[in-house]
């Protein structure tokens, strides 16, 4: 019982920061919420040692000639985005009536809008880059709906928020584990759409090369595009300049081939991507960890 209470305070104590800072500008307009969320990550990427020193580590694995104070102005800027990437996410079902502020291109979305009038299902590869729930709402503004395959986080009150957020862009949501799997591919199946993030540590994948260093990748996504013949389509939501507006770009679909060499190629397109916007991507991934 004791250590369930203790349990229960540190989420508390952990989640009461950005409690705090969204229910303080809560008055506000959507823009200058997410602009000041961003301002807060970013000053925690600055002031914090222990975030600051574990971007540090990650960006210098793949910028070992950087300068220390150029890589931590990338870790600030880091931090701006996804302050303001999570503050869009708390908030989809706002985030996505905002059609202004997206610029959809790319053959990946023809290709989607193929499978579906083919009645099948189609799988989205996408990682922790720019702005991730763009691309749903993208989706959602051509007449579709995808779900999504997420982590759940271990703090039950960013779990609650987070979970809340994504069900509001597209369903099914599920979790990562066997029993998610299993509804994954009842839905790919029955003819869905699911956005799946490709970049983290899978400890049971195959090290597989992403920023010029190998990484456990899963190879999970071309599995089941090859295994029930559906388009795998890598699409990004790059965050413009202005920090508000995004271009979401639908990539052509990997051919197929053979799993690895399909995720090998979706590792190098947001590689590209990621070297292109560095300070877009989430550095805070431990993507190498342990390796």
């Amino acid at each position: 019982m004791l250590s369930t209470s203790l349990k229960s305070f540190a989420h508390h104590v952990r989640y009461f920061p950005l409690w705090s800072v969204l229910t303080a500008v809560r008055w506000r307009s959507f823009d200058q919420r997410s602009r000041g969320l961003g301002t807060t990550f970013a000053a925690v990427m600055r002031w914090f040692p222990p975030a600051r020193l574990r971007f540090d580590r990650e960006a210098r694995r793949v910028f070992p000639d950087m300068s220390r104070r150029d890589r931590a102005a990338l870790g600030q800027q880091m931090g701006r985005h996804m302050g303001q990437t999570l503050f869009e996410i708390y908030h989809v079902a706002e985030f996505q009536t905002q059609h202004h502020k997206f610029g959809i291109s790319g053959p990946g979305l023809d290709a989607l809008k193929a499978a579906q009038a083919a009645g099948k299902g189609a799988i989205i590869v996408s990682g922790h880059f720019g702005q991730w729930e763009a691309i749903r709402a993208a989706v959602k503004m051509h007449g579709l709906e995808s779900g999504a395959v997420y982590r759940p986080n271990k703090n039950r009150h960013y779990e609650r928020r987070i979970r809340a957020g994504i069900e509001a862009g597209g369903m099914p949501i599920l979790a990562t584990g066997s029993v998610g799997t299993r509804a994954l591919v009842r839905h790919l199946r029955a003819g869905g759409i699911i956005s799946i993030l490709l970049d983290e540590k899978y400890a049971e994948g195959v090290p597989l090369p992403f920023l010029g260093h190998d990484a456990l990748t899963s190879l999970s996504a071309a599995q089941l595009a090859l295994k029930y013949d559906l388009p795998m389509i890598p699409a990004y939501g790059i965050r413009l300049e202005d920090g508000n507006t995004f271009r979401v770009d639908f990539e052509a679909p990997v051919p197929h081939t053979d799993s690895i060499t399909m995720t090998r190629a979706f590792n190098d397109s947001l590689s590209a991507r990621i070297m292109e916007n560095p300070d877009q991507w989430y550095w805070m991934l431990r993507r190498w960890d342990g390796q």
